[in-house]
């Protein structure tokens, strides 16, 4: 993992949140992707393989796409203020811009 995409991550996630088009928290977040407003699921690279797993699970069962970020918890709590594991993505763009730097 180089550090280039790890800032370009925090980057588009510092914007992303800046827009209001992000939702904290995994219970946030899990209401986000049943309401129909999440376009992607954001993990923690340090979060539980419980979390990631429940997380895929809701996101399978809504056709969400999960993605797991580079970003520990700690490094996301910096940029949102809580430190969390799990985000909703709000926005098209944005889940496309990130499944596209996470992927690559």
């Amino acid at each position: 993992m180089s550090l280039e995409k790890k800032r370009k991550t925090a980057d588009l996630l510092g914007i992303c949140l800046k827009a209001g088009k992000a939702v904290k928290g995994f219970d946030s977040a899990c209401e986000a992707v049943k309401n129909g407003s999440a376009a992607c699921l954001l993990t923690a690279a340090d979060a539980s393989a419980k979390t990631v797993k429940e997380a895929e699970f809701i996101g399978g069962k809504y056709n969400v796409p999960v993605l797991v970020s580079d970003m520990t918890k700690a490094e996301i709590g910096d940029l949102c203020g809580k430190e969390t594991a799990v985000l909703a993505v709000c926005d098209k763009g944005f889940a496309d811009a990130f499944a596209k730097l996470i992927s690559h």
